[in-house]
C-alpha cells in the first residue's frame, strides 16, 4: 500500500485552530499528524502567529532571504492550512462562524471570555452546533481568582511549582530548558479532545474542555507533588539527583559526566561489583534504597572519587555489562544524529521546493502506530497561504478533509 493510501486514525476530522504560540499549536499539530484537517486561523493585522517572528533562526527562501517560518513556529505547525482572517471585523467573524459550522473541534487560547464579543465563544457556537468539541486553553483557566492573568510558559512553571524543584541545590530556581508547561498542556488538550470526540460519537453531544497551563503543570509534579501531599515536607532542589532513588544522578568522570540510575538493591550490588567495591553492597548504610536515601551524602562521598578516576566510556562499558542503567549526556546535535535517532526516525525531512535547499528538517512525531501511522502531509505553512482555497470551499462544497 502506498504511503498516501495508508489509513489515518483521524481522517475526516476538521479542526478549527484559533490558537497561537505553543500549547494550542502542539495539540493541533498532534491531531494533524494523526490525519485531521487543521485550519489554522492567523491575524493579518499582526502578521500571523506570534512565533513566526521568534527568531533568530528562520527557514530561507530560494534567494537566501529569511521567511516567516521561524524554527519556533515550524516546531508546532506542520500538517495545517494557514488562513488569514481578521476576527475584529464583522466579515471575519462571519467567516469564522461558517468555518466552525464545518468543524468537529475548535481550539482557542484567547483570554477567558475574550471571544464572546465576536460570537465565537463556546456557549454561542454550541447553541448552533451541539456536537461541537470546544477546547479553551488559558494560563489559569476559565474560573478562579487568577483567570484574567495572562499565561506564558515561564509564569506557569513559576506558579505551578516546578521551578522550585529545578536547578542546583545552592542555585536559584530554574525553568526547564524548553517550554515544557506549554507542551504538556498541549498533550493534555489532545487527550481531552480525543476523549470528548469519543463521547460525541457515542451520544452526539459535544462539550467544553477548560484547560489551564498552571493546572496541567501542577498535575505533572507527579511524585514530588505527592511526596509533599503525603509528608507535608517541601521538596528540595537536588540538581540531577532523585528524591526517591539513590544513586540516581549525573556523576563526574575523568573526561566529562555520565548518568547513573540504580533503581533497586540488586542493581546496587552489581553496581558496586562493577566499580571494584563489593563491600559497599554489604554496608548497612547503603544496603537498601531507604538506607541510601538517608545516607546519600556519605555514599556520594565514596562514589565521587571512584567514578572520577575512570573515563566515561569505561564506566558505561562496565555498567552496561552488568545491566545497571547508565548513559551519556548528549548535546542536541549528538542526540539528533545518534544511531538510535536514525533507527527510530526522530528527524524527518519534508520537501519544500520554494525554500532554500528544497527541504525542511523537523522533529518527528514519536508515535509508532501499526495500523494508522502518522503521516507528514503538509510542511509548516507560510502565513495565509491557504486562505483562498479554504474560503472558496465555504461557497461550494464542505471543507476538504485530509
Amino acid at each position: 500500500m502506498a504511503a498516501s493510501d495508508t489509513p489515518m486514525a483521524l481522517s475526516g476530522l476538521v479542526v478549527l485552530d484559533l490558537s497561537r504560540i505553543l500549547a494550542g499549536p502542539t495539540a493541533t499539530q498532534l491531531l494533524g499528524d494523526l490525519g485531521a484537517t487543521v485550519i489554522k486561523v492567523e491575524n493579518p493585522r499582526t502578521g500571523g502567529d506570534d512565533t513566526r517572528g521568534w527568531g533568530p533562526h528562520y527557514a530561507r527562501d530560494a534567494s537566501g532571504a529569511p521567511t516567516d517560518l521561524s524554527a519556533y513556529f515550524m516546531a508546532a505547525n506542520r500538517n495545517k492550512h494557514s488562513v488569514a482572517v481578521d476576527i475584529s471585523t464583522s466579515e471575519g467573524q462571519q467567516t469564522l462562524r461558517r468555518l466552525a459550522a464545518r468543524a468537529d473541534v475548535v481550539v482557542e487560547n484567547f483570554k477567558p471570555g475574550g471571544l464572546v464579543k465576536y460570537g465565537l465563544d463556546h456557549a454561542t457556537l454550541r447553541a448552533a452546533h451541539p456536537g461541537l468539541v470546544y477546547c479553551s486553553i488559558s494560563g489559569f483557566g476559565q474560573t478562579g481568582p487568577h483567570r484574567d492573568q495572562p499565561g506564558y510558559d515561564l509564569m506557569a512553571q513559576g506558579f505551578g511549582g516546578i521551578m522550585s524543584l529545578t536547578g542546583a541545590p545552592d542555585g536559584p530556581p530554574m525553568k526547564v530548558g524548553v517550554g515544557i508547561a506549554d507542551v504538556m498542556c498541549g498533550m493534555y488538550a489532545c487527550v481531552g479532545i480525543l476523549a470528548a470526540l469519543r463521547h460525541r460519537d457515542a451520544t452526539g453531544e459535544g462539550q467544553h474542555i477548560d484547560l489551564a497551563l498552571v493546572d496541567a503543570q501542577m498535575a505533572w509534579l507527579v511524585n514530588e507533588g505527592v511526596n509533599y501531599l503525603t509528608s507535608g515536607q517541601l521538596p528540595e532542589r537536588r540538581g540531577n539527583a532523585h528524591p526517591n532513588i539513590v544513586p540516581y544522578d549525573a556523576f563526574a568522570a575523568a573526561d566529562g559526566h555520565v548518568l547513573i540510575a540504580v533503581g533497586n538493591d540488586a542493581q546496587f550490588v552489581r553496581f558496586c561489583d562493577a566499580l571494584g567495591r563489593p563491600d559497599l553492597g554489604d554496608d548497612a548504610r547503603f544496603a537498601t534504597n531507604l538506607a541510601r536515601i538517608e545516607n546519600r551524602t556519605a555514599l556520594g562521598d565514596v562514589l565521587a572519587p571512584l567514578l572520577a578516576a575512570l573515563p566515561k566510556d569505561e564506566i558505561l562499558r562496565r555498567l552496561h555489562a552488568v545491566k545497571v542503567p547508565a548513559g551519556p549526556i548528549n548535546t542536541v546535535e549528538q542526540a539528533l544524529t545518534s544511531d538510535q535517532a536514525a533507527a527510530r526516525g526522530a528527524v524527518l525531512t519534508m520537501d519544500t521546493p520554494d525554500l532554500a535547499h528544497g527541504r525542511l528538517r523537523l522533529l518527528a512525531n514519536p508515535l509508532k502506530l501499526s495500523r494508522t501511522p502518522v503521516r507528514y502531509r503538509r510542511p509548516p505553512p507560510r502565513f495565509g497561504q491557504d486562505t483562498a482555497q479554504v474560503l472558496a470551499t465555504l461557497a461550494s462544497a464542505p471543507v476538504e478533509k485530509g
